[in-house]
């Protein structure tokens, strides 16, 4: 699949074996970069705005400047995803900080550099778990604290991440869960968690990566007339949710079925996370939140 697609860089619209980047680039070797994801379904981008707002406000707490204006980036993933061929896409845009002008330097005054790509439509655990569950490990590794890094930007300083999800395949998990330093659920690598108790639903509030697709996810429970709060969680919350499910860009909502091989309710997707993802896809075919590939390029933004 990631030989699939079309990438932006460096001015030029190449395949994906084309794409390059230094060795020394601060954005590899300091992780000084932060990026964004949406996607497009049947040639609909959805709430590419909100994305492309989380986007600048990343950049903003990471002092990087894209040398595109927001219309150019718009209309760049926009050519990706036309130049691609396909019409349901993972599209995927950062910004890193570039060559550093020398060693004892101020990082700022490296040139910063813009990316972007569209390749086919990525389910994060496989289409099959995404729709119909999956065995989630809650970790002992502490995500790291927003007092450190601000988990609001979207970057790529994800050690506590890639250590916990490790310990998830050891243990035979699909992927994990993380807590905080005051020993609240957080989120999983790219996606935030939604606990559901005598049809309540809970999310984290505090610590966490605040998605775009968890923001749907609290739009469309107010849609269906579902009680929803964003609140601290604790993991004990786990023990007795009735139904546990993820959202992610790369997914949608997803259930999650068990916690370390523990049953969740009755061990399959629970009727609020069944009600909800229907919910979500149904009114993604219908252009909910979408703007069309073909728009943006006809409006000459």
């Amino acid at each position: 699949m990631l030989s699939e697609g079309v990438v932006f860089i460096d001015d030029q619209y190449v395949e994906p074996a084309e794409a390059k980047m230094s060795v020394f680039d601060m954005g590899m070797v300091w992780g000084d970069a932060v990026f964004d994801v949406t996607s497009t379904w049947d040639g609909q981008f959805f709430m590419l705005e909100q994305h492309l707002d989380r986007f600048e406000h990343s950049m903003e707490r990471f002092q990087l400047r894209n040398p595109y204006s927001r219309d150019e980036v718009r209309r760049i993933c926009a050519e990706c995803v036309e130049r691609s061929g396909y019409e349901r896409t993972y599209v995927k845009f950062q910004i890193w900080r570039g060559l550093s002008p020398g060693y004892g330097e101020d990082l700022r005054l490296g040139q910063c550099h813009f990316m972007a790509y569209a390749i086919p439509y990525v389910w994060l655990w496989g289409e099959d778990r995404c729709r119909n569950g999956a065995n989630l490990h809650l970790s002992s590794i502490e995500r790291v604290s927003s007092k450190a890094i601000d988990q609001r930007a979207k970057n790529y300083n994800r050690l506590d991440l890639v250590q916990a999800r490790h310990d998830a395949f050891d243990q035979g998990c699909v992927d994990t869960i993380l807590c905080g330093p005051d020993g609240h659920l957080t989120e999983g690598p790219g996606y935030n968690i939604f606990v559901v108790r005598d049809g309540k639903v809970a999310t984290p509030d505090h610590n966490i990566l605040e998605g775009i697709t968890r923001q749907a996810v609290l739009e469309l429970c107010e849609l269906e007339g579902l009680d929803v709060e964003a609140r601290p969680v604790h993991p004990a919350e786990l023990d007795d949710a009735h139904e546990v499910f993820a959202s992610s860009t790369a997914g949608g909502v997803m259930p999650v079925v068990q916690i370390d091989g523990r049953p969740i309710g009755n061990g399959h997707a629970g009727l609020v996370t069944t009600r909800l993802q229907e919910s979500y896809w149904a009114r993604r075919e219908t252009g909910w939140h979408g703007t069309p590939v073909s728009e943006i390029l006809n409006s000459g933004a």
